[in-house]
């Protein structure tokens, strides 16, 4: 089991390589990849109301952990594909939204940064 996200990155990268896969692995087909992954996991929640989506049971809950597992794994494989330290990514964009939505602005409000007042 992996414990880190490094941990994750190297049994991707092994996985990958077992199997040949890295010629097909462009930053173009893993991008599709997230986006086809992601759409599967939209699909759990497609007719279901926020408090249905909120509460799904075991079964379901298993198979969009299954679809969550999948888009990691693309987005792993393709930040190590362009050389992306995936970490320092999500804490500069962190960064960027937090310039985004300021809490004074933006605290209990879903509105689009751009039309915060």
């Amino acid at each position: 089991m992996a414990d880190s996200l490094a941990d994750l990155q190297r049994a991707v990268e092994a996985f990958a390589a077992e199997r040949d896969w890295s010629q097909f692995h462009t930053p173009k087909n893993l991008s599709m990849g997230i986006a086809i992954e992601a759409a599967e996991l939209m699909e759990h929640f497609l007719w279901s109301s926020g408090a249905e989506s909120a509460q799904p049971d075991a079964a379901r809950k298993a198979m969009i952990a299954q679809e969550m597992g999948d888009v990691l794994i693309y987005l792993v494989r393709l930040s190590e594909v362009l050389d992306i330290d995936l970490v320092a990514a999500a804490i500069d964009k962190l960064a960027v939204n937090r310039e985004k939505y300021p809490v004074e602005k933006a605290r209990g409000r879903a509105t689009k940064y751009l039309d915060l007042e």
